[in-house]
């Protein structure tokens, strides 16, 4: 990479347009390998179609949803509903990122390419859960309609920097949580089609992370300000769905996603790949982040040890009560 712009380490003169500009050679050699290891797949191979029938509407052999039609558990229905009502909102991402990334070069092919990518994961899960009658389709409907029509705003669109180090751990956020889905929803065609999602989610999160680590490399300071920034502040996507905080707590206890999982899973194995915390040669700011950095980590992993030892005694509370 040949750098024409401010000399490394330093925070200064740093824009977001000469970031951009430094960044894309990254961003081709990044687009070239994605190309190579993605792999295309069919969004309708993955519904059973055969399980679909006709809705009461314009169908006079409609029938009415009802909850015992489904296969699937109670906490994978809600962690469904919330994992789809989040990809729901790809229009907002892509006009977030756009903005940020613009439209140009490699920049803009990767922009397009990942929507396109991303697109396959609502269109395969809406698909199932309207043929699998997994859950009510007028509620899910309803949802979607009161969710976009809220509209979506990055919490990191003030920045390119802080944008790269947010999806490099959302990215891997949402394929930990589709995959956790999957398993915990009672039916194996739903962890089949999850785990298919999880696949490309998992491609996003190492090419978001290897544009990250050159961040670090180039603008040393920024990027570790940025990391910390994302770390501490750190939301799903989908936060302003409707009821999001109870279903949120629900996916807590049912080891979809929580405390643990998103220090173990999530945020510890980025950080350690990119030995975000081993980072010498800071300056002040980029040192003194590093330094909250792992302040942070340590007192979430003690909060999720605690959020380990309720849930621990919640499983065996309902197992005596069973037993009983």
């Amino acid at each position: 990479m040949t750098l024409t712009s401010p000399s490394l380490g330093s925070s200064a003169g740093w824009t977001d347009a000469r970031l951009l500009y430094a960044l894309e050679e990254v961003v081709e050699k990044e687009l070239d390998r994605h190309l190579k290891v993605a792999k295309d797949w069919m969004p309708h191979e993955y519904v059973p179609w055969s399980d679909g029938r006709n809705f009461p509407g314009f169908f006079e052999d409609g029938e009415a949803w009802d909850p015992s039609q489904s296969k699937v558990t109670d906490i994978g229905k809600t962690a469904l509903v919330v994992n789809l009502l989040t990809e729901d909102n790809l229009p907002s991402y892509h006009h977030e990122i756009a903005s940020l990334f613009g439209r140009d070069g490699a920049w803009g092919t990767w922009v397009h390419r990942w929507t396109a990518e991303e697109g396959r994961h609502g269109i395969v899960m809406r698909d199932y859960l309207l043929a699998s009658r997994a859950v009510d389709p007028d509620k899910l409907e309803q949802f979607r309609m009161a969710h976009m029509s809220e509209g979506f705003e990055s919490d990191n669109r003030h920045s390119m920097l802080h944008s790269v180090a947010y999806v490099s751990f959302q990215e891997l956020a949402t394929r930990i949580s589709h995959r956790n889905t999957g398993h915990q929803s009672g039916d194996p065609v739903c962890d089949r089609m999850l785990a298919r999602i999880a696949l490309d989610e998992n491609l996003h999160m190492i090419f978001y992370r290897n544009l990250l680590k050159a961040a670090l490399e180039i603008a040393p300071d920024l990027a570790m300000q940025a990391v910390r920034d994302v770390v501490v502040g750190f939301r799903m996507p989908g936060h302003g769905i409707p009821g999001f905080e109870r279903a949120a707590a629900q996916m807590a206890i049912g080891e979809i996603y929580n405390m643990r999982i998103h220090h173990d899973d999530v945020l510890e194995p980025v950080i350690r790949h990119l030995k975000v915390l081993d980072i010498d040669g800071l300056g002040p700011e980029g040192l003194r982040a590093q330094e909250e950095l792992g302040l942070y980590m340590n007192g979430l992993d003690a909060e999720a040890a605690k959020f380990d030892e309720k849930l621990a005694a919640r499983k065996a509370r309902m197992a005596a009560r069973a037993a009983g």
